[in-house]
């Protein structure tokens, strides 16, 4: 099991393929580099979960999403929601461009991605560079971890980095909201 490590650790197992955990606002969440396929696919292996499902990126700023979300399938009201909710904690499903990898989209058209105000997040992206995978850190049908002595023993044996720092204290996973039609996909 990795011991609680730095940013730079951190980072430097993301550039190397490698799957973290990492506080988020709510959770402790799982993440990898979403370009990496085997990253992905094996932090998919990791969590027990289906590539179809999808999964979220997340971001410390729209800059880092941009590329990666068609806007332009969007009203000009639908973006400004989605803007106005940023940064924060909640997530957006939103039209992903081409570029987005299909073992991000799984079986969707869309990609749930947010813009975190939590501060360790915002550096680990900046650091990486860019938006990183967040996917919560349990094995699939687990409960999710609110605080990192939570993390699932079996889950830590197969990851090769844990940053550093806390939750941001919400008491359940940040919200999804379609922002093609502001439906509530969790709440």
């Amino acid at each position: 099991m990795p011991a609680p490590t730095d940013i730079t650790a951190a980072v430097a197992a993301l550039r190397r393929g490698g799957v973290i955990a990492y506080p988020t606002e709510a959770v402790w969440g799982l993440g990898c580099d979403p370009f990496n396929e085997a990253a992905v696919l094996r932090l998919l292996d990791i969590k027990q979960r289906p590539v179809d499902k999808g999964l979220i990126l997340i971001a410390s700023g729209v800059g880092q999403l941009d590329p990666l979300i068609d806007w332009e399938a969007l009203s000009a009201s639908q973006r400004d929601t989605v803007l106005a909710n940023w940064p924060g904690p909640h997530t957006w499903v939103v039209p992903a461009t081409p570029r987005m990898p299909r073992w991000i989209t799984g079986v969707h058209d869309s990609v749930a991605v947010r813009v975190s105000a939590h501060p360790d997040v915002i550096v680990l992206c900046d650091s990486f560079g860019g938006p990183l995978v967040s996917t919560s850190a349990n094995l699939t049908g687990k409960p999710p971890a609110f605080a990192r002595d939570e993390l699932d023993p079996v889950l830590l044996e197969r990851i090769d980095a844990i940053a550093g720092g806390e939750t941001g204290g919400l008491h359940a996973p940040t919200t999804i909201r379609d922002a093609r039609d502001d439906r509530l996909l969790r709440g």
